[in-house]
């Protein structure tokens, strides 16, 4: 069983969301884990021609049925929401709280060795189920630019040996940002890689404005400094850019941040959506 969860945000092109797997899974106009099948599959061009006067983010999370653990520390009790109780409203009208309300050690992990050992050897193995990731690739076709757009670059941020993009997808740049040089020299779609520990350094190492897209898969559980990470994203993306989270209940648990491990799929979507709200230069998530 597969939820399907998306964040957008409003711009002046307002893009609608993609049908997801029809089953428990709803994308609806906001970043949510819910339980309704959506009826509506019309997705606007995206006219990449057209710049937004600010940074567009636009983001999503996977739900797996794998292991699913209460809300016992609830970012919810920080930021007041004036939506709906359902899941799919969490991100409309937020009343963000003045600072950034999260402490230092809500970014501890379990395992506080260095993660440059965690991964040492190469996992050529995936770490969401095929449902979810043909909803992510399937979401992936509707937003991406066509393939072989010119001037599009695309930065898939922690990388590895795939990045679930739709079969056959090129790009004259597309960049992969990850900790296993082994996993990304396997990786087809990219174009050129890095290696880099960005709870290490956060600092990408790209000029300003260098990405039309950005991506991360299943991997923003990991950052143990988000703000740093996003307001570097903000910061190489394109005006009107798209930086596209996807996110799942499943996760190396050591490894994880404290807050996203002892939280559930509700507040991961507030969790994330703080993180673009507090970075700045992003309009509002979805």
């Amino acid at each position: 069983m597969t939820n399907f969860v998306g964040l957008r945000l409003h711009t002046r092109l307002s893009l609608p969301l993609p049908l997801p797997l029809p089953v428990l899974g709803g994308v609806s106009h906001s970043c949510s884990a819910t339980a309704t099948t959506l009826s509506r599959a019309v997705i606007r061009k995206w006219n990449w021609g057209i710049k937004g006067p600010r940074r567009m983010v636009l983001g999503l999370g996977l739900g797996v049925s794998f292991l699913s653990m209460a809300g016992t520390k609830s970012f919810i009790a920080s930021a007041k929401i004036k939506g709906g109780p359902s899941v799919d409203e969490i991100l409309k009208n937020v009343e963000w709280p003045e600072q950034f309300p999260f402490k230092e050690e809500e970014f501890q992990r379990f395992d506080e060795t260095p993660d440059s050992l965690f991964y040492e050897a190469p996992r050529f193995v995936t770490h969401i189920d095929d449902p979810a990731i043909a909803a992510l690739t399937k979401y992936y076709s509707k937003v991406f630019p066509p393939s072989n757009t010119p001037g599009v670059s695309i930065l898939d941020m922690c990388s590895s040996w795939v990045s679930h993009f739709p079969s056959g997808y090129k790009q004259e740049r597309v960049v992969g940002l990850g900790m296993n040089e082994e996993e990304l020299k396997r990786n087809p779609v990219l174009t050129e890689y890095a290696v880099q520990d960005l709870n290490v350094n956060p600092k990408l190492p790209f000029e300003d404005n260098s990405f039309d897209l950005i991506t991360n898969v299943v991997s923003v559980d990991y950052l143990t400094k988000p703000l740093d990470v996003f307001k570097e994203m903000c910061r190489i993306l394109k005006p009107g850019g798209l930086a596209i989270m996807s996110f799942s209940n499943r996760c190396f648990w050591t490894k994880a941040i404290s807050i996203w491990t002892s939280t559930g799929d509700a507040d991961h979507v507030m969790i994330v959506g703080s993180y673009f709200h507090y970075a700045g230069g992003f309009e509002p998530p979805q």
